[in-house]
């Protein structure tokens, strides 16, 4: 049996294979939706499926890395659809705004968040 480790790296591996487009820059407002704020850069790994046959979609967060520190799993009861966002060197704090986006009106999201990026955000906090 594998262990979570692995999970994580072939994430890791998918985004270094991959060319990130930025969709919406952060501090842009939604296309449909004008009082939703993108608080991050927000894109896609071109050339990759989603469940929903889009691309995998990306947050950008603050850290020095491009290493994949959370992916959060969201339902949406309006769309009648499931999706993975992947979260790409966010902050816990960055994580969690961006969890309590795909926590509004009919959608619902968890958050999995990376050990190690505990360890990350713990040092940064401390050196800051």
């Amino acid at each position: 049996m594998r262990d979570g480790n692995d999970f994580w790296n072939k994430l890791d591996e998918l985004v270094a294979t991959s060319t990130i487009k930025i969709e919406r820059s952060k501090g842009t407002p939604h296309p449909r939706y004008s009082s939703l704020i993108y608080p991050l850069d927000y894109g896609y790994l071109q050339d990759t499926q989603a469940g929903d046959g889009s691309n995998i979609d990306v947050w950008i967060g603050s850290l020095s890395t491009s290493n994949v520190t959370a992916v959060i799993c969201s339902v949406d009861l309006a769309k009648r659809d499931t999706e993975i966002k992947l979260l790409l060197g966010c902050t816990s704090r960055e994580a969690q705004d961006i969890l309590n986006i795909h926590n509004i009106g009919s959608q619902s999201a968890i958050l999995l968040v990376r050990a190690e990026s505990i360890a990350i955000n713990s040092e940064q906090a401390t050196n800051s």
